[in-house]
């Protein structure tokens, strides 16, 4: 099975185990598209953004001496998005719900990222 497949499938994953999450969209960390789980007709844009996203949080994570980044969360009236880094090449952009259990989009969303650097790692 092809990487972008795999990718698609660990997201869909995402999605049964937190059904307030909406969609999602895996990208590299120069913000080319991969994988994309949901309706979501932005996602080349939200790719790169997620990638500049993910890059500023890091270096703030640093600068701040606040260790290895975990997570980028954003709340907005219309809900959520949360960014996982998923490996050194791959970033995760996670869309939920407003009303979302933020403690299952954080678990889960740090488990599949988890799994997506895994299958990225294994793909080289």
């Amino acid at each position: 099975m092809e990487l972008r497949e795999e990718v698609a499938k660990e997201m869909r994953l995402l999605r049964e185990r937190a059904p307030e999450v909406s969609g999602s969209v895996a990208c590299t960390v120069d913000g080319l598209m991969l994988a994309c789980d949901g309706s979501d007709d932005t996602s080349e844009r939200t790719s790169a953004l997620a990638a500049a996203v993910l890059s500023l949080s890091r270096r703030m994570s640093e600068m701040a001496g606040r260790g290895v980044l975990e997570e980028t969360l954003m709340s907005g009236t219309a809900g959520f998005a949360a960014f996982y880094p998923a490996g050194p090449t791959i970033v995760l952009t996670v869309l939920a719900e407003p009303g979302t259990n933020l403690g299952l989009l954080r678990l889960e969303g740090r488990k599949t990222a988890a799994a997506v650097a895994a299958l990225a790692s294994r793909n080289r």
